[in-house]
């Protein structure tokens, strides 16, 4: 016969297994429709462009390494990103205000029209998604995805602290 710990054991993996499931089913779903919005702008620009551009938007001018530093990527990776960004005058490189020498990335002003234009549409989808819920309801989700969010964002960065860590210890003698 089960115990109490064994069946908050089963019900917890239960629980477990449903949250993993509906977490692939969002992937899967966000993938396909790229959560773009809706109208003329859906699916206009890629989820990278977007998160750049939000965080440019939200935190102003940074070098490279402060914007990977922030979004958990590496810098080669930015570089890669942010370059088609440039090319099409979303972003412009400029000099750092206090160090002529070092050069930040900045949203540029058709850049921050074109994140507006894409913002407003993925509103919308998040308003069609959410129509039939209460204002509390999309509080307590958009809550709860948020610390979703961070806990996998502090997993990631643990896992990568011990990676690096376990790679910088010496062989034993």
């Amino acid at each position: 016969m089960p115990t109490t710990q064994d069946m908050t054991t089963d019900l917890e993996s239960g629980v477990l297994d449903a949250l993993q499931h509906q977490v692939a089913v969002f992937a899967r779903r966000a993938e396909q429709t790229r959560l773009g919005g809706v109208g003329q702008v859906r699916n206009s620009m890629d989820r990278a462009a977007y998160l750049l551009l939000n965080r440019l938007d939200q935190e102003g001018p940074m070098g490279v390494k402060a914007l990977a530093a922030g979004m958990g990527i590496d810098s080669s990776t930015v570089t890669r990103q942010v370059a088609p960004l440039v090319d099409t005058g979303l972003v412009k490189r400029t000099s750092h205000p206090e160090d002529g020498r070092a050069v930040v990335l900045q949203l540029s002003p058709r850049g921050l029209a074109r994140l507006e234009e894409v913002r407003g549409s993925r509103r919308e989808l998040m308003r069609q998604v959410t129509e039939g819920w209460t204002p509390q309801e999309r509080d307590s989700f958009t809550m709860l995805l948020t610390r979703f969010n961070s806990a996998l964002s502090s997993l990631q960065a643990a896992h990568a602290t011990q990676d690096t860590q376990e790679t910088d210890v010496p062989p034993a003698s």
